[in-house]
């Protein structure tokens, strides 16, 4: 018997453990806006550089150790933008399959 309420409570713990969690509410349009944020520093940051550099400066970049910079705010840039577009683009997409159905009787079960 202690043998069966042992793997009961384990099955129980497993089950607690594995319950999916909605994300909060909130979620996406706080990513969102970090994605922005994170684009539009990336684009100054650049702006700013390529506006201070003098003519030696500029004579300097022919050597590829002198492109971290611009390279890194290009790369940061691209890819907080990506992900934007990827966010955006989840976020208009309506669910479908049994997740879709599950949400459809479940409104038609209990009207909000």
């Amino acid at each position: 018997m202690s043998e069966e309420t042992g793997h009961l409570q384990l099955e129980a713990l497993l089950s607690d453990a594995l319950r999916p969690i909605e994300p909060p509410e909130d979620l996406v349009s706080r990513v969102e806006s970090t994605l922005t944020a994170i684009t539009e520093q990336a684009a100054a940051e650049l702006s700013s550089w390529a506006e201070e550099l003098s003519e030696g400066e500029r004579e300097a970049l022919r050597d590829p150790r002198n492109w971290v910079r611009p390279v890194a705010a290009v790369a940061v840039g691209t890819v907080a933008g990506g992900a934007l577009v990827l966010v955006g683009m989840r976020r208009r997409r309506r669910p479908t399959g049994l997740r879709a159905t599950a949400e459809n009787v479940l409104k038609t079960v209990r009207p909000d």
